[in-house]
This record gives C-alpha cells, structure tokens and sequence, in this order.
C-alpha cells in the first residue's frame, strides 16, 4: 500500500480525508509535503533511493554537483548499500551527515564509519568529496563550530545565511528526535547557526540545527516499526509542543517526504 498525500489545500481536508477513510489522515500542504506508507522496509528502501536519483540529475545539470546528507541508525544502511551499486558520476557528489555521535570515526557507533561501510569506501567517490563531522579535538562546541564554518566555506555562505542541500536525509526516533534534536534540549533553541552541539543522556552529539535542515531543497524521513507510531501521531497532529517532538520543527522551504513502513504508519 502506498499513500501519498501532496499539495492539499486546507479547505480540502475533510474531503479529502473522507476519501482516504482508513487511512484518515489530512495534511495541510502550504509546504510541499508528502506523506507514503509503503508494504515493507524494502519497499521503503526502494522509494528513497528512486527519490534521490531523481534529485541527483537536475542537480548536477542546474549547479554542477549533488549534496546530500546522511542520517545514522539502522533503517538507512540498505539505502546506502543500494546506492553503492548505482553507476553514478561519482565526482560530482558530496556527501555530508546531518548530525554525528561524538566519537572517532573508527568507532562502532559512528554513522561516518556505517556509510562508509554501506556505501563511500564501496564506489569512487574522492575523499575530498566526503565532508565528514569532526570529533576529535575533545572538545564538542570546537568542532560544532569547524563543521559550520566548513559548511558556509562550502557553500560560499555568510554567517547567518542557511545554504540549501538538495537532500537532506533523516530518521526519527520513538521520542520524535531527529539528527540529533531530542526533546526539551538547548539545540531546539539555536536558530543562528547551521551547526550546534547535541544532548541525549549527557551524551554529546554534532548536528545541524533546525533551520538548516529546513533550508533544503528536500528533505526525506525514513521511519519504520511499530515503536514509531505514537511520535507519528504527535508530529502529524494539527496541534502538539514542538520541542515535546523535534521532527515537527521541519518544515523545509523545499519538498518533505514521509516515507513509513506499514508498520509505523499502520494508524495514520
């Protein structure tokens, strides 16, 4: 089953969702959003990478290059490996992550090393291409603050200016986290910035802040299990706390994509 949900206008939604009945669920699309409940993971895996290849040409044709950011956790390592097997003009990509643990890059727990794994070490992609978080100088608000000057370097942004990815992946934890915005931390404050320091249990993560994210030409969400379902419900909700439930903070001024797996998006 897939649902797709895109451009309705708020005077549509009882209509529309009178038609969806099972499903029940309306979105008011001022931003272009998307919402797809698909079979399985695999199915889900599928949709993602068929979406990134088809950001990928217009990219490079329009600017010369595509960037994309990764996200961490267990749902995206298929996607990666999917990707690995695509013949792709592998020069004109450049890969960023939207938030990291702070670890070395060696370290089991660091999406660096899982993406590498999946996906960079397994293709030709130049090293100069893989602008990996920095975690090494003991000091997280340092390397916060190298990732975003790397960033706006990069981009040839100012400070203060948020530059657009053209994809911007991201998973979502049961507590409605993203990257790594958790719930109630000081990160879900910083609006000034493309990279800040993360808190999840006092442990110390890099990520990119909110309005970064939602500076993306799209942004992607891969959400799967049944543990999802009742963050989903908050986030998709016309009224919750935004800082009870981070992912709700994205709103990118390009295209969001929900993809879920029948399991997570089972109540929808």
């Amino acid at each position: 089953m897939i649902l797709k949900v895109s451009r309705v206008k708020p005077e549509n939604c009882q209509k529309f969702a009178m038609v969806l009945q099972r499903n029940r669920l309306c979105v008011d699309n001022a931003m272009n959003k998307t919402v797809e409940v698909h079979s399985n993971v695999s199915a889900l895996v599928q949709r993602a990478l068929e979406l990134i290849l088809s950001k990928l040409e217009p990219a490079i044709s329009e600017r010369g290059q595509f960037t994309i950011a990764l996200s961490g956790g267990s749902t995206p390592k298929p996607l990666y490996e999917a990707i690995a097997n695509q013949k792709l003009p592998w020069d004109k990509i450049h890969v960023f992550w939207g938030d990291e643990r702070y670890v070395p890059a060696d370290h089991p727990d660091s999406n660096e090393l899982m993406a590498r794994r999946a996906w960079l070490d397994q293709v030709e992609l130049p090293q100069a291409n893989i602008h990996a978080i920095p975690t090494l100088s003991a000091n997280p608000e340092v390397d916060a603050a190298k990732y975003n000057q790397h960033l706006q370097t990069f981009f040839n942004s100012a400070s203060g200016e948020f530059p657009a990815l053209d994809v911007v992946l991201l998973g979502m934890g049961d507590d409605a986290h993203t990257a790594s915005l958790f719930p109630y931390t000081e990160a879900l404050k910083v609006s000034d910035r493309l990279v800040t320091v993360g808190n999840k249990d006092d442990n110390l993560r890099i990520t990119f802040t909110y309005p970064f994210i939602n500076a993306a030409r799209s942004v992607i969400f891969m959400a799967a299990g049944a543990n999802k379902r009742p963050a989903l419900a908050q986030i998709f909700a016309p009224v919750a706390d935004d800082f009870a439930y981070p992912s709700r903070l994205i709103r990118p001024q390009g295209e969001l994509y929900w993809l879920l797996d029948a399991a997570a998006g089972l109540e929808l």
